[in-house]
C-alpha cells in the first residue's frame, strides 16, 4: 500500500501553493495599507477541545513568507488540547504575520478537525476493531486528510486505486461476482483483495476463495453479526455504509475487524483556532 510521507519538501510545496492561492496577483492589499510595522508577539489559541494536527504546516507558512519570523511550538501533532490552550507563539513583523494568518490557521483547522472527528469514532468502538478512512477525500488533499486520520487514532485504507483490489457492487453489477474474484486472485501479484457483499447469499457463494477481506456494506446488525461469524474463519472482516457516532459502537460489537467511515474525511468539521496579540 502507498505510504503517506510528510517530508519537509511536501509540506513546503503545499504551503507555497496555499500562499499563492491567497496572495496572487497583488498580495494582501489590505495589510499593504499599513505603512510601517513593528515586531510583535502573537499566540495561536485553541477555541475548542480536540486533537491538534498541522503544526508543521503552520510553522512553514510563516517561515516561507518571512524567515525572520520566530515560531515556537507549544504542542505536537497528535496531542490532546483543550479550549484556551496556547498552541504556538509567533514573534516577528506584525504585518507579515497578519498576511500569513489565515493560511496557517486553515491548515491547523482542517487537519485538527479530521483528527478530532476520527478520535471520536475511535473512542466509541469496542474490542480490537479499527476505524478506517476511505477515498472520500477532497481532491489533491488526500495525503493531508489521511495523515490527519492517523493522528486521531484511525487506520488508513488503500490510498489509491492501484493499492489493492476492491470489488464493489457496481463491479459485480457490471460482471459476475465469482469470476471477478477468481480473476483478482489470478492477477493479484502480492496485492490484497477485498470483496464487498450486500447480503449473506453473496458471501456464501465465495466462501473459501483465497482473498483477504470481506466488506459488509449497509448490513443491519443482525445480518452483520451472522456474516462475521461465517467469514472470520477465512477472512478479515470490515463494515461500511452509513456509519455514525450513534451506531458505530453497535457495529463494533458484532466482532467485525474494522469499520470504514467516509465522514471522517468528507464531513469532519474544522477545528476553531484564533491568532491573538
Amino acid at each position: 500500500m502507498s505510504k503517506i510521507i510528510l517530508s519537509k519538501s511536501f509540506i513546503n510545496n503545499s504551503v507555497k501553493l496555499a500562499l499563492n492561492e491567497d496572495l496572487y496577483p497583488a498580495g494582501d492589499i489590505t495589510s499593504n495599507l499599513i505603512k510601517k510595522s513593528s515586531i510583535k508577539k502573537f499566540k495561536i489559541i485553541a477555541n475548542q477541545n480536540g486533537i491538534i494536527g498541522g503544526i508543521e504546516f503552520a510553522k512553514s507558512t510563516f517561515k516561507i513568507f518571512d524567515n525572520k519570523i520566530q515560531f515556537l511550538m507549544r504542542k505536537k501533532d497528535g496531542s490532546q488540547i483543550k479550549r484556551g490552550q496556547v498552541i504556538a507563539t509567533i514573534k516577528g513583523d506584525s504585518k507579515n504575520i497578519l498576511i500569513c494568518e489565515r493560511v496557517a490557521l486553515n491548515f491547523l483547522s482542517h487537519i485538527s478537525g479530521i483528527a478530532s472527528h476520527t478520535n471520536k469514532f475511535v473512542k466509541r468502538i469496542k474490542g480490537n476493531c479499527k476505524i478506517c478512512c476511505t477515498r472520500k477525500t477532497i481532491p489533491n488533499l488526500r495525503v493531508l486528510q489521511k495523515y490527519a486520520v492517523k493522528l486521531g487514532g484511525g487506520t488508513n485504507h488503500r490510498f489509491n486505486l492501484s493499492d489493492e483490489y476492491l470489488i464493489k457492487d457496481n463491479h459485480i453489477a457490471s460482471s459476475d461476482l465469482k469470476s471477478l474474484v477468481q480473476k483478482a486472485i489470478k492477477n493479484k501479484k502480492g496485492r490484497k483483495i477485498t470483496v464487498e457483499v450486500d447480503n449473506l447469499k453473496q458471501l456464501k457463494s465465495i466462501l473459501g476463495f483465497k482473498f483477504n477481506t470481506v466488506l459488509f456494506d449497509n448490513m443491519n446488525i443482525k445480518s452483520l453479526r451472522e456474516g462475521v461469524k461465517l467469514a472470520k474463519k477465512y477472512y478479515e472482516t470490515e463494515a461500511s455504509g452509513n456509519i455514525t457516532l450513534k451506531n458505530v459502537r453497535s457495529v463494533s460489537r458484532t466482532g467485525v475487524d474494522r469499520i470504514s467511515v467516509g465522514s471522517v474525511t468528507h464531513s469532519a468539521p474544522a477545528m476553531d483556532f484564533k491568532l491573538e496579540i
